[in-house]
């Protein structure tokens, strides 16, 4: 559980940095992505899930 939290807390730092360093250009960016289609949006979420899934897998087995 220790681990858990360690990892969602790192995710919530990264998550955060760019709306900290840069809110003008995040507010521009969500622009952008309120305008692009649902399709494109899910193909993206499938492609970081799945490098996030890899990215889990070579971290535990090395």
């Amino acid at each position: 559980m220790k681990f858990f939290l360690c990892v969602l807390g790192m995710v919530m730092i990264i998550e955060g940095l760019p709306y900290f360093a840069f809110p003008e250009k995040m507010k521009n960016w969500m622009l952008q992505i309120q305008a692009m289609p649902g399709e494109t949006l899910r193909r993206f979420g499938l492609v970081l899930m799945a490098v996030g899934l890899a990215l889990t897998y070579i971290g535990k087995s090395g």
